[in-house]
């Protein structure tokens, strides 16, 4: 079985803390195969990752959290920006344009200026033929949300649907990856998206902090990184 996290943040990211040769670093070091970056309205920092993935012996889905009216969705398997501020609909067409595909991140989550997706949005888009072909997962467990309550919504939610199921991280810092992740046949991108094709993908939570532990290392990693980003110490 093949282990994915397919939601981490970069420097890239508006909130992010770490560089991209750490997170491939620490990817290989806990023992995923492959990994998403989903930098907040951004490719840049998934495109050097692509480029640097073989270096660490881990391969590299290109992909992006993308803030669409209703919420925020990831688009994977992507390779340019897809425009922000769209409605869901809209955004989930535009990936399908790229050949990419989709998964709705934290659904349901509140707190800390989350922007989820709701239930309601998530149904009515999936009436629409073609974004039922593309948006083909939903992530039922955030490994670093707040809002505990919400991976539990999410779960209850996703079993009702013939929708594949996603475990992630959220990661915003380094020590968080893998908190949450995706097993899936085989050890390949490739692999991984036939298993989300065919729902057959598990959800591996791998490790949890408390609310509050979660919100102080992301405070001590962003005053961390503000000061590599400073010094010119960014990329290291």
């Amino acid at each position: 079985m093949g282990l994915a996290d397919l939601h981490v943040h970069t420097m890239y990211s508006y909130d992010g803390t770490a560089s991209v040769s750490s997170i491939l670093r620490r990817a290989k070091e806990i023992g995923l195969d492959v990994i998403a970056i989903t930098d907040h309205d951004e490719i840049a920092g998934a495109l050097e990752a692509v480029k640097l993935a073989s270096h660490y012996g881990i391969h590299v889905i290109p992909a992006s959290e993308i803030t669409t009216a209703e919420g925020d969705l990831l688009a994977l398997l992507i390779n340019k920006k897809i425009q922000a501020g769209l409605s869901l609909i809209e955004t989930v067409l535009r990936v399908k344009d790229e050949g990419g595909v989709c998964i709705a991140p934290h659904p349901m989550a509140g707190g800390m200026g989350m922007k989820s997706l709701s239930a309601y949005s998530i149904l009515k888009a999936l009436k629409n033929p073609q974004v039922a072909q593309t948006l083909i997962g939903i992530e039922t467990y955030n490994g670093t949300a707040i809002d505990r309550m919400s991976n539990h919504y999410a779960k209850v939610f996703a079993s009702g649907l013939n929708i594949a199921q996603t475990g992630s991280s959220d990661a915003h810092v380094i020590d968080t990856i893998g908190f949450g992740a995706t097993e899936f046949e085989g050890n390949t991108p490739q692999d991984l998206l036939n298993s989300l094709k065919n729902k057959i993908t598990k959800v591996r939570k791998l490790n949890e902090w408390s609310p509050l532990h979660i919100l102080s290392n992301w405070g001590f990693r962003y005053v961390e990184s503000t000061f590599r980003k400073v010094t010119g110490l960014a990329k290291a």
